[in-house]
């Protein structure tokens, strides 16, 4: 399998990671209603570089400390700062949301496209074309 990561780079984690970013702005759409309902966005560049190897586990430091703390719930998840108040505590401003979808949507696509290419470049090489 590291042969495959190899070949396809980052390409392969940052397609993972658009999908999730994706998931979070889909809920974050059809939460538009519910009360105290706070927007979340995934931050890209932060789990890109915590996939490529920060380390986000708590250490213990004294014999006194807990050995397994809590590490962050999801690497890169952040909630959204809202740009009007909503009455019910609801941060989801739907136009904003949409954008942002559209905006991931098209990155999930050109994200893809980088995929498919090194795959056809694979299959060029193994037939030796």
């Amino acid at each position: 399998m590291n042969i495959l990561d190899n070949a396809f780079g980052i390409h392969g984690q940052a397609l993972q990671v658009r999908g999730r970013r994706m998931e979070v702005l889909a809920q974050n759409i059809a939460n538009a209603d519910t009360p105290y309902f706070k927007a979340r966005d995934v931050d890209f560049r932060a789990v890109l570089n915590g996939i490529e190897g920060q380390d986000t586990q708590i250490q213990a430091t004294q014999a006194r400390h807990y050995q397994q703390g809590e590490g962050l719930a999801e690497p890169g998840l952040m909630y959204r700062v809202p740009f009007n108040t909503a009455f019910d505590g609801n941060t989801v401003e739907l136009s904003v949301e949409q954008a942002q979808y559209g905006k991931a949507a098209a990155d999930y696509q050109a994200t893809l496209q980088f995929l498919s290419n090194d795959i056809s470049d694979l299959r060029k090489a193994l037939r030796g074309d």
